[in-house]
């Protein structure tokens, strides 16, 4: 049975458990099982290893379902990871700022999707349609809150008009 001292180590950006055992040292086929002259065998085992193995049974049940994903997901990290850099996230202070900075990230993926699928001149129409719509509301919004404002004030100095006791 392999035991660990408790301590966790740091690897390259992981995080790590040694076990080991002393019965190595009497082990008749040490010899196939490692070349240390010390204590024997020494595996190292991340903090997230039960999870990988979980993930290597799932895809062993279900390999189209990864094939898949591989085929319409992966794309789009491997663009952002390689040919833009983003390899790590800056902020990593929570789990909210990470997913702010990844949902930023995946925005402009889309759109530089979206600018490469459309043509310019469809592009260019759709977005003066955009516009439009949202300079009506905008307009239509301010006539409505001004004339709700008005109506407030008018209103306010009516009440003081007639209150004088």
């Amino acid at each position: 049975m392999l035991k660990s001292n408790g301590s966790t180590y740091k690897g390259n950006n992981y995080t790590f458990k040694q076990y080991k055992t002393k019965k190595c040292k009497n082990c008749p086929v040490r010899d196939l099982c490692t070349t240390a002259k010390a204590n024997g065998k020494v595996i190292q085992r991340s903090e997230y290893q039960h999870y990988i193995e979980q993930n290597a049974i799932r895809m062993k049940q279900d390999p189209k379902a990864y094939k898949k994903r591989q085929a319409i997901v992966e794309h789009p990290y491997g663009v952002i990871k390689r040919q833009w850099g983003f390899y790590y996230i800056m902020t990593k202070k929570t789990i909210e700022h990470a997913s702010a900075d990844v949902g930023l990230i995946f925005s402009a993926y889309n759109l530089r999707r979206i600018f490469n699928l459309i043509d310019h001149n469809s592009l260019k129409e759709y977005l003066k349609r955009l516009f439009l719509i949202f300079y009506t509301y905008r307009t239509v919004f301010k006539a409505f809150c001004q004339t709700y404002i008005n109506s407030k004030n008018q209103n306010i100095y009516h009440k003081k008009y007639y209150m004088v006791a």
